[in-house]
């Protein structure tokens, strides 16, 4: 309508309207406003189309308002009940929802101010309202689930309990489903997984899991080093929360360390704390031994220094 308008205005006033372009003017200022006057129709048939416009297209322009908002309305619902798939790469997915799955969200979005998460979780609504996670309903042990939420394209997967399994077997069993759907279906990622009992690790071998929280049996070692040792507690949540203190990061060795007393004596006058690698942790006890480039060191220290020490590296 504004396209024949602009040609028809151009057609029966055309010394009025010498371009298209202040036709085409005319014709958005009519049928949004009552004009700015800066143009108008002086001639019987051009203020017969001028009335026309008047009773017509502000009609069809708020009808086509109309229509934007309800699509951006339907876009929040679809978006608040996980029916939009996710268009990216690069991301964190989560399996599962609880509350230990809000304080991980928080952390990770504290963490890391532009990461993106993908939650997949079987809720009719998104427990978790943030413009940096993208919510996915859905089973993840379905393959098209796996596919809406980009999961094979992801950093990284973390696969949590469901808490409203009450049997911790059927629970890890329901865990260890997602985890040979993602072996299949999403390919080679890094996962890791909450397990309810240690005995059901043995259940996850035959899946590429990296990693394995024994959520049970780490609440109970950290309650006894509370009662054995107190303020250990504390010491754990630095290390553990990105929000308290210093952080635990990993890096790999300079090609200028020969053996683990110049990693240890380079990172101190950094004011960094070597404290092991992936497969010894006290490294005091073996400073002479030689390092190797396919190490992976895990320090202390805060991000500043952190990242500064891979600007050097």
């Amino acid at each position: 309508m504004l396209l024949i308008s602009t040609v028809v205005m151009k057609a029966l006033e055309p010394d009025t309207f010498t371009t298209y372009m202040d036709a085409f003017w005319w014709t958005m200022t009519t049928v949004t406003t009552v004009g700015y006057g800066d143009f108008y129709p002086v001639t019987v048939p051009g203020k017969i189309y001028a009335i026309f416009l008047f009773v017509f297209g502000i009609g069809l322009i708020g009808i086509v308002i109309t229509k934007l908002i309800d699509s951006l309305s339907i876009f929040r619902k679809l978006r608040e009940e996980g029916k939009l798939s996710f268009n990216g790469s690069d991301h964190i997915v989560i399996f599962g929802w609880s509350r230990k799955v809000r304080h991980a969200i928080n952390e990770i979005l504290e963490h890391d101010k532009n990461i993106v998460i993908v939650l997949i979780a079987p809720l009719d609504k998104s427990p978790f309202d943030h413009h940096r996670v993208h919510y996915i309903q859905g089973d993840p042990s379905n393959p098209v689930t796996l596919q809406k939420g980009k999961v094979a394209s992801s950093k990284s997967v973390i696969i949590f309990a469901e808490d409203e399994i009450k049997d911790s077997k059927l629970a890890d069993a329901y865990s260890l489903m997602s985890a040979t759907a993602l072996e299949k279906y999403a390919g080679n990622l890094h996962i890791t997984v909450e397990v309810l009992e240690e005995r059901n690790i043995e259940l996850f071998r035959h899946v590429s899991v990296d990693e394995f929280i024994v959520s049970d049996e780490t609440i109970s070692y950290l309650a006894v080093h509370a009662a054995l040792s107190g303020g250990t507690t504390q010491i754990f949540n630095q290390l553990l929360s990105k929000g308290e203190g210093d952080d635990l990061f990993k890096i790999k060795p300079n090609p200028n360390w020969v053996n683990y007393r110049d990693a240890y004596i380079s990172l101190a006058e950094a004011g960094i704390m070597l404290i092991g690698t992936e497969k010894q942790l006290n490294i005091t006890s073996q400073l002479s031994e030689p390092i190797s480039k396919d190490d992976t060191l895990f320090i202390i220290c805060s991000k500043d220094a952190y990242i500064k020490l891979q600007q050097a590296i």
